[in-house]
């Protein structure tokens, strides 16, 4: 088997997700395990770690066994050692920094949302086809063991036919005055690339694509629920973009897709993210790690009667799947079909073009909000 060094500058690695699970949780682990396998080739990621703030590279970098570290990104792509560019810089940052690496000849492979705006998001899946390079945008919820197993019922002909579909996505995020924001402040300021439309759309497109069909129409209600919050320095802020959304879809199969997005709610369910899926034959209602089911056959008669108190346990009624695998991490399993696309040319269908779909579902959502009316999602060319 033949050893091939894969050199990779990731850029804003320094944030929440790109040292948690792109760098450690995929990248470390890969290497830790000595590579991966990919035909003839065992690819071994070689990360170079590029952002702004030295102190914080530095110590990345000593946690990680001394990776290389820069803050000159232009020098960085111009070093024939590393071919692929990963971007998790703030959302408005990253087409600027990515076109950079496209012209520069690198494979790109970028947090979503790709761009603030589907112009400039189509723009760049163009820029990178017309380059020849390789291209990928991150969609790491399809690879979480709940939503695989949901996608093997789907597969299977669990539900027989579709016919709604309810997500339920957020927690509360402290506003950073008693309690530290589990979030970066940027997200609540417009002009920053901010709010859970643009971030949470994203998404739900890929999301509700892959299992449910092509999303057809969408009607989107934002909010701003909590009007200030304390920054990273202490330093009182007014919000000024959505932290809250209520969108509803309808898919080519003429499935109904309703998910709550907020940043300002707290959790009574099973997980951060769970889907209700009902079909003719079963239910489901798949969360990060677990899937429970409720076939038709086993379906309980329920009889409506506000005089009694509750004499059910609901949840008892339905059926934790089993796992029948070991999941991996869902950054990592992206990051692996990536790698192989770019070593050894295996399919890779998660581009920049389908990321562009979800600034576009983004943008709607936000149109439809400001209009207060339903809108049809065109194709994107």
């Amino acid at each position: 088997m033949l050893h091939k060094p894969l050199g990779i500058i990731m850029n804003g690695v320094t944030g929440r997700m790109g040292t948690n699970q792109h760098l450690i949780r995929s990248l470390m682990e890969i290497r830790k395990e000595g590579g991966l396998r990919a035909g003839e080739y065992c690819i071994m990621p070689e990360p170079f770690l590029v952002g702004r703030n030295e102190d914080k590279l530095k110590a990345l970098s000593e946690a990680c066994g001394g990776l290389p570290w820069s803050t000159d990104l232009d020098a960085a792509l111009s070093d024939n050692k590393y071919s692929v560019y990963f971007d998790a810089l703030s959302t408005v940052l990253r087409v600027e920094a990515t076109r950079k690496a496209i012209r520069a000849g690198k494979h790109v492979y970028c947090e979503k949302p790709i761009a603030t705006n589907s112009d400039e998001a189509l723009a760049l899946y163009h820029a990178a086809e017309e380059a020849g390079v390789k291209h990928g945008v991150v969609q790491d919820k399809l690879w979480l063991p709940g939503l695989l197993k949901l996608k093997r019922l789907i597969d299977t002909g669990f539900f027989g036919r579709i016919l709604s579909v309810r997500g339920e996505f957020g927690y509360w995020v402290f506003e950073g005055d008693a309690v530290p924001m589990q979030r970066p402040s940027w997200n609540y300021r417009k002009a920053e690339g901010g709010g859970i439309i643009l971030d949470m759309l994203c998404h739900w497109r890929y999301v509700i694509d892959n299992l449910f069909g092509n999303i057809n129409s969408v009607s989107c209600l934002g909010e701003i629920h909590v009007r200030r919050r304390w920054d990273e320095s202490g330093q009182i802020f007014e919000v000024d973009t959505d932290d809250a959304a209520y969108a509803t879809f309808v898919t080519e199969p003429g499935i109904v897709c309703q998910f709550n997005s907020s940043w300002a709610t707290r959790v009574r369910r099973d997980d951060l993210l769970t889907l209700h899926v009902d079909g003719e034959k079963g239910s489901a209602v798949a969360g990060l790690t677990q899937c429970h089911i409720q076939p038709a056959a086993a379906t309980p008669r329920y009889v409506w009667n506000p005089d009694l108190g509750r004499t059910l346990e609901y949840a008892s009624h339905w059926t934790c799947m089993p796992d029948t695998e070991n999941y991996k991490n869902a950054f990592r399993a992206q990051w692996e079909l990536f790698l192989k696309h770019v070593v050894s040319d295996t399919p890779f269908r998660w581009n920049l073009l389908e990321g562009a779909k979800g600034v576009q579902l983004a943008e709607l959502g936000m149109e439809s909000w400001q209009r207060r009316t339903w809108l049809d999602v065109p194709d994107l060319v």
